[in-house]
């Protein structure tokens, strides 16, 4: 792989420093090249990744490591280059990173009401020169959430997106898996009661990282930093879910957080529907242990 590494980057230099990282379903592991440091890590599949560095990084809002090139490696898999960020682990920073955020979420809204107030302006807006509002949910390539893609085609209503494209995606692998009889017969009772949990909400399609968990975020001297998205335009809600399990981010995220974006009403219950999405995909990644709490969930938001 080293010397594929060396003419896709056209270095002569290509030496591996630190200790070999990554998550649990990606190894990576850091290089100094003639351009300077990168990191490389190795998958199956990362076009997702790299339109979701790409789409939270041209907001200007947030930290996130610059993609620099996908290589297709002989035999399968692909190496997917970015920057080279020093970091350690999330703390001094996480209410920088709350405000972050909440602007990330923010930030297709006020595109909208951007556009809104120049309707009503006498002038013509130059064509191209802003960025794009986004009006449904979704996103323009498929992601993915470890190694489950998910597909993300556009739909006007959240709800639907949803309950499609993430709850119903995942209980058909843990059907295809386990044929779970508990998870199918609570499964039956609890969709057609998701939509009740959005009624009279207003949701506008935020930009999302999509899994932030503590895995995915971090923090150097200059501010914090997040990477591994599997980013979409979905409710801005949804992100909260996973930053607050498995271990969760310091208090001061969410206190900046909402202060920005206070809850509305239905929050909590919201964030339990959200919560099963979380474990429904680590049943789907790392076996039984989450099919009590996934059940779990399904009975409380039955209740």
């Amino acid at each position: 792989m080293e010397q594929l590494l060396r003419a896709e980057l056209r270095t002569t230099t290509l030496r591996a420093f630190g200790s070999p990282g990554g998550g649990c379903i990606s190894e990576g592991r850091a290089y100094d090249t003639d351009s300077g440091p990168v990191f490389v890590k190795a998958r199956q599949m990362f076009e997702g990744e790299v339109a979701s560095l790409e789409a939270l990084r041209s907001t200007g809002l947030l930290r996130a490591p610059r993609p620099i090139k996908v290589i297709d490696l002989p035999g399968g898999g692909a190496a997917f280059v970015m920057e080279h960020l020093k970091m350690r682990s999330l703390s001094s920073q996480a209410s920088e990173l709350g405000d972050q955020v909440a602007d990330l979420h923010l930030y297709n809204q006020k595109l909208r009401d951007k556009l809104r107030e120049e309707a009503n302006t006498v002038g013509q807006r130059a064509e191209g020169a802003e960025p794009q509002h986004v009006t449904k949910f979704g996103f323009h390539t498929v992601t993915c959430c470890g190694f489950i893609p998910q597909v993300n085609e556009w739909q006007d209503d959240w709800s639907t997106f949803f309950t499609q494209y993430r709850l119903q995606a995942q209980l058909d692998l843990i059907e295809k898996d386990y044929a779970d009889r508990e998870a199918r017969e609570l499964w039956s009772q609890l969709q057609v009661k998701i939509p009740d949990l959005f009624s009279g909400l207003e949701i506008v399609p935020a930009l999302l990282h999509g899994d932030l968990w503590s895995g995915n975020v971090a923090e150097n001297d200059v501010g914090p930093i997040i990477y591994d998205p599997a980013s979409f335009y979905g409710h801005s809600e949804f992100e909260l879910a996973i930053a607050l399990m498995f271990g969760g981010f310091p208090r001061s995220f969410f206190t900046a957080y909402h202060r920005k974006i206070p809850k509305a009403p239905g929050f909590d219950r919201r964030l339990l529907l959200y919560q099963l999405f979380n474990y429904l995909n680590h049943w789907n990644h790392f076996g039984w242990e989450y099919r009590s709490p996934s059940l779990s969930t399904m009975r409380k938001l039955l209740k």
